[in-house]
Formats: C-alpha cells, sequence, structure tokens
C-alpha cells in the first residue's frame, strides 16, 4: 500500500469566480490509499468550499454523493490529532495543514513508513521554489528542513 494527495473538483465556485463567463469550478485537495495494484481504495471526503460529499473513486475522480453541511462518519483533522504526537500536531497546526495532509502524515506513522517526506508549506518568489519539508524518521522523531531550487521555464534556467 502508498498514500498520495491529488486534486479533486467539485461543482461549486469561488465567490472570486462566480462572474466569469466560463466557469472555474473549486479544487481541493484530498489523501488517498492505494491497494497494491495501484488502485485507490475508496473513500468520502468533503468539500472545503461547499461542505458536498464526493466519494473518491479514482486519483483526480470523484462523484458527488451528498450535500449536506456535515457528515459525522467523515475523518476530521480533531479525530486525527487524538492518535499524534504533541510535536507534529504543534507542527501541523502551526502550518495551518489541510486535512490531506494530516492523513498523509498518520498514514505514515500508522504503516510504519519511516523516511518518508511530507511537504507542509510551498513559496515561488520570482522564479525560485522552496518547499518545507516534514520528514518521519520513526515514531518519535521527526526532522523538518527547507529546500531551495531554480525552477525553469521552456527549459532555460532563470
Amino acid at each position: 500500500m502508498e498514500g498520495t494527495r491529488h486534486l479533486i473538483q467539485c461543482h461549486c465556485i469561488l465567490p472570486q469566480f462566480r462572474k466569469n463567463k466560463d466557469p472555474i469550478f473549486h479544487k481541493f485537495v484530498v489523501f488517498s490509499i492505494l491497494d497494491e495494484e495501484k488502485n485507490v481504495i475508496p473513500k468520502f471526503s468533503q468539500c472545503n468550499n461547499c461542505s458536498a460529499i464526493h466519494k473518491i473513486t479514482d486519483l483526480c475522480k470523484s462523484e458527488i454523493v451528498h450535500n449536506i453541511d456535515t457528515a459525522r462518519t467523515i475523518i476530521d483533522i480533531q479525530d486525527i490529532k487524538r492518535s499524534l504526537t504533541s510535536d507534529i500536531i504543534s507542527l501541523l497546526d502551526s502550518h495551518n495543514c489541510d486535512i490531506s495532509i494530516w492523513e498523509n502524515v498518520k498514514f505514515i506513522l500508522d504503516n510504519e513508513r519511516w523516511g518518508e517526506t511530507v511537504i507542509l508549506a510551498k513559496d515561488e518568489i520570482s522564479g525560485t521554489t522552496q518547499v518545507k519539508i516534514l520528514t518521519i524518521k520513526s515514531e518519535n522523531k521527526i526532522k523538518v528542513e527547507s529546500h531551495i531550487r531554480q525552477d525553469e521555464i521552456l527549459g532555460v534556467s532563470i
């Protein structure tokens, strides 16, 4: 098994795009677990804009199954916090991480996938990208690093 984060498109539109002639639908990030054959294990996720419930069926694919304010059976950040150390909770809270990052970290810990990384933050400034990465070394040992890379446009370094 492995886990991955990917985008899901909802049918809702963010307020700033409502007046566009061609609507730009909202997208949100979800975390999915892939089985041994690389198939997504189906799950439900909730849109962070309109609260519609999506059944995740494949990478970047979902079906809207219900449009309600809350679904009590969907795992949320508060549920995940109960199984993490205070250091990890503090780190993820301080970076205002979304549910997909929390689920990714929990998956790494639950499956003892020591050495795996999660991107906590990413900034792009003047052709340079900097990322802050969390490496989970063991159940009680983590490492946070920042890396800079020079982005390329059309194969030309800027």
